[in-house]
């Protein structure tokens, strides 16, 4: 039995699904990094000085100063400017998703139209397939 489990886990696709995860962790740190301090400033300057991360509403009525001190006093609210934040990232990190999953099916369109499905039969040169016992041309035997 432990031979069985390390053998699964040491097997390329389970280790290549750990650094994927990672990879992906890291990538997603990168993306909320890059929204939340390149993309929405400037969407809050065009959009008339407003920080996102700052629009919220407190449900019970009373004000505070941010979107932080009303976390910090427990305060009832919704947070809305952190969602569109958070809404923003995750369309990144899709898009880019879509754009990674679109290119590995183009690289492996390209391995199956490598692979090759016919042979030359040795006497006639005519091209066979590959399971062929039998040249269809000559009759010789493969």
């Amino acid at each position: 039995m432990r031979k069985e489990f390390r053998e699964f886990v040491l097997k390329g696709n389970l280790v290549q699904l750990a650094v994927a995860f990672v990879m992906g962790a890291a990538f997603a740190t990168m993306v909320k990094s890059f929204v939340d301090d390149l993309i929405m400033p400037i969407v809050g300057k065009l959009i008339g000085n407003v920080d996102f991360a700052n629009l919220y509403v407190v449900l019970s009525g009373e004000t505070y100063e941010s979107a932080a001190a009303a976390r910090a006093a427990g305060a009832a609210a919704i947070y809305y400017g952190a969602f569109i934040n958070t809404l923003i990232t995750f369309l990144i990190v899709a898009f880019v998703m879509f754009l990674v999953i679109r290119a590995y099916n183009r690289m492996q369109k390209k391995a199956e139209a490598a692979v090759p499905t016919t042979k030359e039969c040795p006497r006639c040169r005519t091209q066979i397939p590959l399971g062929a016992t039998r040249c269809p041309h000559c009759t010789s035997d493969m």
